[in-house]
């Protein structure tokens, strides 16, 4: 797709991730919507249900010029935005994101990630929408046989959380015959400042940062040995803005090929925060991949993309936010 300006709309844009996405659109100069339920906004408060208006004062992380709507990816009326507001493209980001809530009930997980979804791209079809940009994960993969991994590499998710972001990209498949042309980026494992570090699973690096913060012990599950490919918000983004002019039915791998043990990053972020930390060790959680690094050669080629954020700037960039209080 050319630079021009795009009617943009983002589902979860209020979350993490979807945030970062919009202020970039924005900057560009897309006009963007965005929907999301707030479920993975902060716990310490409710915003009140009412106008889109009102509603701003209580999400942070929302652009002031996005067209916001407070709605569940489930709800039926989703199809009245649809018609109101014509997006020519969807980033499709709204997710149930915990992998341990996911175990514990694979059947309201998949409600969430696959029927909303479905919600979705039913509705993206009878509105003609231009293009999909999905945001899957390298946790489609599940334990990899080889490193890096590529995007041939075997799909055997042992998870429901992944499960349903390869069940998505199943699903893309077949609305592509239906004309709607898509793309989908298989994400490592994101961080970042506006990262939640007490909302459900949390991200590893936030829940560090914070515990530190506090003066508490982190907790690692396992040895500390199983590795993680870790990819900063910004480099995320950034394959998200040039997903636009990906050629229809891509797949991409959007990672750092570097691993590092999470004993090894938990040392590096108490070198950086120059503070003496000591974990405490608990039993691994079923279903932990081992090792990830994740191999981005296709996304370079085909897109100019790469990640401009080595592992230690883009940890300092997040200790910098959670120290200024998020």
């Amino acid at each position: 797709m050319s630079s021009q300006s795009h009617k943009i709309l983002v589902t979860g844009g209020a979350g993490f991730i979807g945030s970062h996405l919009v202020d970039r659109l924005i900057k560009k100069g897309h006009r963007v919507v965005v929907v999301d339920n707030l479920s993975n906004s902060k716990k310490d408060y409710n915003p009140p249900s009412a106008s889109s208006h009102s509603l701003r004062e209580w999400v942070p992380n929302l652009n002031k010029k996005a067209k916001f709507y407070k709605i569940d990816i489930r709800n039926p009326e989703i199809s009245q935005i649809f018609k109101k507001e014509k997006p020519e493209i969807i980033y499709h980001l709204a997710a149930q994101i915990d992998v341990r809530k996911s175990t514990e009930n694979p059947v309201q997980d998949a409600k969430i990630n696959i029927l909303g979804t479905l919600n979705i791209l039913e509705n993206c079809k009878k509105n003609k929408v231009k293009k999909f940009i999905f945001s899957s994960s390298v946790g489609v993969y599940g334990e990899p046989k080889n490193l890096p991994v590529k995007e041939n590499h075997p799909l055997n998710p042992f998870a429901p959380y992944p499960i349903t972001k390869l069940a998505i990209e199943k699903y893309l498949n077949y609305f592509k015959t239906q004309g709607l042309d898509f793309v989908s980026l298989r994400y490592a494992n994101i961080y970042g400042p506006r990262q939640p570090s007490e909302i459900g699973e949390g991200g590893v690096i936030a829940i560090f940062i914070n515990k530190i913060l506090k003066g508490e012990r982190p907790t690692i599950f396992g040895r500390g040995n199983q590795t993680r490919d870790f990819l900063y918000v910004n480099d995320a983004v950034n394959a998200a803005v040039l997903a636009l002019k990906a050629p229809s039915g891509s797949i991409y791998n959007v990672g750092t090929n570097k691993e590092i043990t999470i004993n090894g990053l938990l040392k590096l972020i108490a070198k950086i925060l120059n503070k003496n930390v000591k974990p405490i060790f608990q039993p691994l959680r079923q279903g932990e991949i081992i090792r990830s690094r994740i191999d981005f050669s296709k996304i370079k080629k085909e897109l100019g993309w790469k990640p401009k954020y080595t592992l230690e700037n883009g940890l300092k960039e997040t200790i910098n936010y959670f120290k200024n209080g998020d």
